[in-house]
């Protein structure tokens, strides 16, 4: 299996670095390479940053630069690291790509923190880019369900 992982920003790449004078996160090197490098995994991968953005920060012309990056990849299974504010929106830009499996996951908290969900959120998504069929997929909260049947509940916050 080989598997490239997308880095678009999001609370999964948080870190707040700062130790004085400076409150705000930045977004980080990517998550995904940390998690894959405490994990040693027996797949091959490439690990590519596209964005550095929360994703309420993410623009039309934003999705268009990962669909078109996504459409030429070398690459038939992707995992894309994404905010969770908007990552439906981002899934239904990618929906015109039909020949790749490609799930989005993040997490709610930054990987960096002890009680993160990143790990096992990226986890389920590398489980489930090998077994899926062509689409876009969600990972989040225990479930990997194709974008247009997974929601956001507006009160948890987490994806039904």
């Amino acid at each position: 299996m080989n598997i490239l992982f997308i880095q678009t920003g999001g609370s999964i790449d948080k870190d707040y670095p700062r130790s004085i004078k400076g409150y705000a996160f930045e977004i980080d090197e990517p998550a995904i390479a940390r998690i894959l490098q405490r994990i040693n995994p027996e797949f091959t991968y490439s690990v590519k940053t596209l964005l550095k953005k929360d994703s309420q920060e993410i623009t039309d012309e934003d999705r268009k630069m990962l669909t078109v990056f996504c459409t030429h990849a070398k690459f038939n299974k992707i995992i894309i690291t994404h905010g969770t504010d908007t990552m439906l929106e981002t899934a239904k830009s990618l929906n015109i790509i039909k020949n790749k499996t490609i799930i989005l996951t993040g997490s709610f908290k930054p990987e960096r923190f002890r009680d993160s969900d990143a790990d096992f959120n990226a986890g389920m998504a590398v489980g489930a880019v090998d077994l899926l069929p062509a689409g876009v997929y969600i990972a989040m909260n225990g479930k990997v369900r194709r974008f247009d049947k997974i929601k956001r509940n507006q009160k948890t916050g987490y994806f039904v």
